[in-house]
């Protein structure tokens, strides 16, 4: 039986992953406006299937759609990165624990690859070259965790956090980077060591360690001061 070609994309997709992927990457700014005009000539479609991405995109917590004034990408709170990091500590914790059990499997090589090019970023000073690398050892963890379903949360998760402009602010912290890797060769030697319970442990306040120097270099401007 001959297999089925696979459906190209709808053009409402089309248009959400492309929304979705500058935002992610910072193209599209915190509380930047977003044209359905400009949109929809950028995407060469109507100004239908871009109306629909925004608000798909809008339940996925990356803009918000204001009647009568306008449609921005969402700027998170301090509340809101802070639950999300929460999450992001629970997920990754356990993808580290899990992948630490399985035993040999063709993420360790890649984490060892990783770790290597990110030691050559850092020595650079290349930090775009290092926060890339920083996405790829986190995403290349929860991979090796072998579970679909903590994938399928982590990767929602990841969208609201719009994660690759975040780290790209924590590293602007004095320090940050020659830290964040220090940490990254903890956490795999850990994982290496098929030491499952450590490697939750480690993982974890790698997390919260990103999370804090995040927070440090950011201000949020409807914050009440005490």
């Amino acid at each position: 039986m001959q297999e089925k070609e696979p459906r190209a994309p709808s053009i409402q997709t089309r248009v959400t992953d492309g929304v979705r992927a500058l935002i992610i990457d910072g193209t599209l700014s915190s509380g930047a406006a977003l044209s359905e005009v400009a949109l929809a000539d950028d995407f060469g479609v109507s100004r239908t299937p871009v109306r629909e991405a925004l608000k798909q995109l809008q339940t996925e917590g990356l803009v918000v759609i204001r009647p009568r004034v306008g449609t921005f990408v969402t700027t998170p709170s301090r509340r809101e990165i802070t639950e999300l990091f929460q999450l992001k500590e629970l997920l990754e914790g356990a993808a580290a624990r899990l992948l630490a059990v399985r035993g040999t499997v063709p993420e360790l090589e890649l984490l060892r690859e990783n770790v290597r090019r990110a030691d050559e970023a850092v020595l650079a000073g290349d930090v775009d070259g290092y926060a890339a690398l920083v996405h790829e050892f986190h995403t290349l963890i929860i991979e090796g965790a072998d579970n679909d379903k903590l994938a399928q949360h982590y990767r929602m998760m990841m969208n609201q956090l719009a994660y690759t402009r975040l780290v790209q602010t924590s590293l602007s912290k004095p320090g940050r980077l020659v830290e964040s890797e220090t940490e990254h060769h903890h956490v795999l030697d850990i994982i290496l060591s098929k030491d499952g319970t450590t490697a939750e442990r480690v993982m974890r306040e790698h997390v919260r360690a990103s999370q804090q120097a995040l927070l440090e270099s950011m201000t949020f401007p409807n914050e009440r001061r005490p």
